[in-house]
């Protein structure tokens, strides 16, 4: 089988000006591409580099491939642009491993995903997301305590850029603790990434992500704590602790919590992967509160660098090496295309 590979390769060199340090975050290294292809390979595909964009489109109409493995993020601050790649093999009838485009624009969208998740009694933090015009905000913040407490959000508060993922613009001044905080840290972040900023309330408890993999019935691939390796009063899994996470960070699989809080932890993430149509592949973040699973977001294309990635992570603690945990995604994707008679 020919399998092309649509990814959004990192791109060296320095950053435009004024952007933020995060710019290309949720692009890939060339290594992960390449530990990709040599899974494809090693099953004995053909295997093409699309890339994304135009180039993707190009190398689809000169050759196109018989299956697409899907990694590619989209470039800019849309919020449908990780639906850009399943849009076209669709268009074109090509199959393609992980969710389709309207799967792939609610989760992208947290303030969407959020109100959807809610109907089925999915528990999430108290929150409210923030939109403001175009122009810069030459303002001194006194508006903002005001809006604060007219919100009802307790302190701490949490606020993060609404349409992105892999941590962009989740910094470690992301955390809100005073009234005072808070309009700065909402209008830098909308500066920045100039889309909707979601602010929720801090829960101080135990991280933990899960990976979900397959279809009929997609199956719990396992449950990850994530602490720090000293202790802080409020832990953010920040993207500057994700960029030192050997030094700061211990993972523990399964997580050291009750039982059944676990198995609350796994019906929620399997009630959110199928509310949200998600396919083959997701990996879902909640903080724990007193026994109660609060749902953060779902990654319907999460990072699989063979290292750094919080699923690989996970897979490597299960015993499971990477190239076996893209097999199961591949298997998962052509299994759908091709179910058993």
């Amino acid at each position: 089988m020919h399998f092309g590979i649509a990814f959004d390769l990192k791109p060296e060199g320095p950053l435009p000006d004024g952007a933020p340090d995060d710019l290309y975050e949720e692009f890939d290294a060339p290594v992960t591409i390449h530990a990709i292809a040599d899974v494809l390979k090693g099953l004995g595909h053909r295997v093409s580099l699309l890339g994304d964009g135009k180039p993707l489109l190009e190398a689809i109409l000169k050759d196109k491939p018989d299956f697409v493995f899907n990694f590619a993020e989209g470039t800019g601050v849309g919020r449908s642009r990780e639906a850009r790649v399943p849009a076209v093999c669709e268009m074109l009838g090509i199959p393609y491993t992980g969710s389709d485009p309207l799967a792939q624009s609610v989760a992208l969208d947290k303030d969407l995903t959020r109100r959807l998740v809610q109907t089925a009694d999915v528990i999430v933090p108290k929150g409210l997301t923030m939109s403001f015009d175009a122009k810069p905000y030459d303002g001194d913040y006194a508006e903002f305590p005001a809006m604060l407490e007219a919100s009802g959000l307790p302190l701490p508060l949490i606020a993060k850029p609404t349409f992105e993922g892999s941590s962009k613009g989740v910094r470690n001044r992301c955390l809100i603790r005073t009234a005072e905080e808070f309009g700065p840290t909402v209008m830098k972040l909308w500066q920045d990434y100039r889309q909707p900023v979601l602010v929720e309330e801090f829960i101080a408890g135990t991280e933990v992500t899960v990976g979900i993999i397959g279809n009929d019935p997609p199956q719990i691939f396992g449950l990850m704590s994530i602490a720090p390796k000293q202790a802080v009063e409020h832990f953010v899994y920040s993207l500057e602790v994700k960029r030192d996470y050997v030094r700061l960070i211990d993972y523990a699989c399964p997580p050291a919590l009750p039982v059944e809080t676990l198995r609350a932890i796994e019906a929620s993430a399997l009630t959110v992967f199928q509310l949200l149509g998600c396919r083959d592949v997701a990996r879902l973040d909640y903080r724990v509160r007193d026994g109660v699973p609060y749902f953060i977001e779902i990654n319907p294309l999460p990072g699989l660098n063979p290292e750094s990635s919080d699923l690989v992570i996970m897979a490597g603690l299960l015993g499971v090496p990477h190239a076996e945990l893209v097999t199961r995604i591949v298997t998962a994707a052509i299994a759908r295309y091709n179910p058993p008679v």
